[in-house]
């Protein structure tokens, strides 16, 4: 294949992985978009997992598919008044919840683990009794147990401190500044039941990477290739001054 027919080839591959590249990258950011909320946690109820002033991605989700150890974005009248609350997820309707045993929280008489939780801190720093969530219904906590105004700031209610499934907007994914990644799985409430899937987080990231690769790599072709040709031409000139 000459020079020139090589050169045209790479140009057009070039411009594939160009026109590629910017559908992955646009594509992963439209999917995100539609996806996901960004929220600004404005208190340290959820330290470590969440800080105040951390900014979550948090997955728009109907409040029916909310799972034990979500960690939900979610408005409630009764609780705050036109704001957004962020709190995890330990009890569902029809469950059993108390504070606790052997330093544990209990949900339908099983004790959880709740690695999330300050370091040296125990969850019976909130005792509480036995509540029982009613249906389309669920129960939350801070992760920083002591400090947070949480379901069992609101047991006097008549919901017992329960929030409506439909009060949930979001689940949250990940804390993206300061970076801290995905939300580990909060293994714990296996023994309950299935736990959520996570969300597409990870694969929309991908897309966005391999975009710019593309792009960087597409658009990199002319600059190389106009080099090495000029290189080729400059190495063949003494040999072509020779020739007699």
């Amino acid at each position: 294949m000459s020079g020139e027919r090589r050169q045209g080839l790479g140009q057009r591959l070039s411009g594939v992985a160009v026109a590629l590249g910017l559908v992955l990258f646009l594509g992963g950011f439209a999917w995100a978009a539609v996806t996901y909320r960004p929220y600004t946690v404005p208190t340290s109820s959820m330290t470590p997992t969440i800080d105040a002033g951390d900014r979550v991605l948090a997955q728009k989700v109907d409040g029916g598919q909310v799972k034990r150890g979500d960690v939900v974005v979610f408005e409630d009248k009764s609780w705050v008044t036109n704001a957004k609350v962020v709190k995890r997820v330990v009890a569902v309707g029809g469950d059993t919840v108390s504070c606790c045993t052997n330093g544990k929280l209990t949900v339908n008489g099983k004790q959880i683990d709740e690695p999330y939780l300050p370091k040296g801190s125990l969850a019976e720093v909130k005792n509480f009794p036995t509540v029982t969530v009613p249906q389309g219904r669920l129960f939350l906590l801070g992760d920083e147990r002591q400090g947070s105004l949480d379901s069992t700031a609101h047991l006097t209610d008549a919901a017992k401190g329960t929030v409506s499934r439909d009060a949930v907007t979001a689940r949250v994914d990940a804390v993206i500044w300061p970076w801290k990644g995905s939300l580990k799985r909060p293994t714990g409430f296996e023994a309950l039941g299935a736990l959520s899937q996570p969300g597409p987080l990870s694969t929309i990231e991908l897309l966005i990477a391999a975009g710019a690769v593309l792009v960087l790599a597409g658009g990199a072709y002319g600059p190389i290739a106009g080099r090495m040709s000029r290189s080729r031409a400059r190495a063949a000139r003494p040999e072509a001054a020779g020739v007699r």
